[in-house]
């Protein structure tokens, strides 16, 4: 008779490597967690998703071969993302150092194609500038939202942006997540110019299963083109005052936004998918 063991090794049982990244963070347990798999194939869209909800995390991140270039696809615990900065720093930062793979990294994803440079221990996104629209009637929502502290409100068609009158009023921030997750599928940003930073910025999607994101790297696809207009320069320091923070590195540059930062590996393990 076969041991419980016996019947488990003996089942069609997929072993996936997984590995956790700490993205936009020089050492654990700072910036913006990321989980990684490296596939063959796809998955089935139920299984990414299944997977996603059991890391219970930001993002989990699928890339696969695609000819020269990888295939990558982002899972929050509740929905497929669109568009993951992240996410993607941490699957070039896998692939260079778990992987051993030399040289950049083009990535083809729903945000269109998404290139990353490596230069030592700092990785460099290349995504697209995605300006804001300024909203000159804000829902009675959002007001609600943020009381009388709103100098200017923007909307995009990922998020509504909304700038505070100090770095204070950001890190003070108390969200409504409730009437947030109404706004959903927009997520939802506060933003002011920084004290030590160029600017600072929190985000928030509880309608997509992330109450508070730790380091957004594709919200800064718009915060970038903006505060760079704002400032009158096109090389800013970004600072994202969640609880764990991250820095960000910004350069803009027309139709194209540079977001740099470091990743760590914090994990490693195996994915049991039968």
């Amino acid at each position: 008779m076969l041991s419980r063991k016996e019947k488990f090794e003996g089942s069609r049982v997929q072993q996936l490597p997984l590995y956790q990244v700490d993205a936009f963070a020089s050492r654990p347990f700072a910036g913006n967690p990321a989980a990684v798999l490296v596939l063959d194939e796809w998955l089935s869209d139920h299984d990414m998703l299944a997977i996603a909800e059991e890391n219970n995390i930001a993002i989990t991140a699928f890339v696969r071969p695609n000819g020269d270039n990888w295939a990558l696809r982002w899972f929050t615990p509740t929905m497929e993302a669109s568009f993951c900065g992240h996410g993607t720093l941490a699957t070039a930062h896998v692939l260079a150092t778990e992987r051993g793979i030399a040289g950049d990294f083009a990535f083809d994803t729903l945000a269109g194609l998404l290139r990353v440079s490596r230069d030592e221990d700092k990785y460099a996104l290349d995504l697209p500038s995605l300006p804001p629209e300024a909203v000159m009637e804000v829902p009675p929502i959002i007001a609600d939202i943020v009381g009388d502290r709103r100098q200017q409100a923007f909307v995009t068609t990922r998020h509504w942006i909304v700038v505070l009158e100090s770095e204070e009023a950001v890190r003070g921030f108390t969200p409504d997540l409730e009437k947030i997750a109404m706004l959903h599928p927009l997520s939802f940003v506060v933003t002011a110019e920084g004290e030590r930073h160029d600017f600072v910025s929190r985000h928030f999607a509880p309608g997509a299963g992330v109450p508070e994101d730790s380091v957004t790297g594709s919200t800064h696809s718009t915060l970038v083109p903006y505060w760079a207009r704002k400032l009158d320069k096109n090389r800013l320091s970004a600072f994202q005052c969640s609880r764990r923070g991250g820095h960000l590195e910004c350069e803009f540059d027309g139709d194209r936004v540079r977001i740099i930062g470091k990743a760590v590996t914090y994990l490693k393990g195996t994915v049991q998918l039968p």
